[in-house]
């Protein structure tokens, strides 16, 4: 099993395959709006600017942590764009913990248990990065920021 058999909506509401971005390293990430962490955000756009063609980034509003993503898609994808001109793709909110969790994510947490909360997600901007062949690499904490794994970026391009 892998990351492609998935399909999400993207936050305009068109399903998308991500068998789409088969051949690259994908970094998947809950994010939120109105969240300590919501600068991280520039983070994972200058990743992605960074190892453009390599990798995608690809960002799942929650708004299962404190009430964090309220917006609607609309509302997401503008405070993105405005504010943090964020050109990676975004998708439709998720959930990412509990019986209403996204497939995706339940699929991500049993490869990749977490440092924190073991399978469950901490809070928002847990990131997963996914290998060429669609398998989870690793998982990193939402206080680990963007910066802090472009080696592991940059070791998993060369495997």
């Amino acid at each position: 099993m892998n990351i492609y058999q998935f399909t999400a909506r993207d936050i305009e509401g068109r399903d998308r395959r991500l068998s789409d971005y088969a051949g690259k390293l994908v970094l998947i990430v809950n994010t939120a709006s109105a969240c300590g962490l919501t600068p991280q955000y520039s983070g994972l756009e200058k990743l992605h600017q960074t190892f453009k063609g390599d990798l995608v980034v690809l960002g799942f509003p929650c708004n299962q942590f404190g009430g964090q993503e309220p917006g609607t898609e609309k509302d997401i994808a503008l405070f993105c764009e405005t504010s943090f001109a964020v050109t990676f793709p975004l998708f439709s909110k998720v959930e990412v913990n509990g019986a209403s969790a996204d497939p995706l994510f339940a699929y991500l947490k049993a490869e990749t248990p977490g440092e924190e909360q073991g399978n469950e997600i901490a809070w928002n901007f847990a990131k997963f990065l996914i290998g060429r062949d669609g398998k989870p690499i690793a998982r990193f904490s939402p206080r680990t920021a963007p910066e802090e794994i472009e080696a592991d970026i940059a070791k998993a391009l060369t495997a």
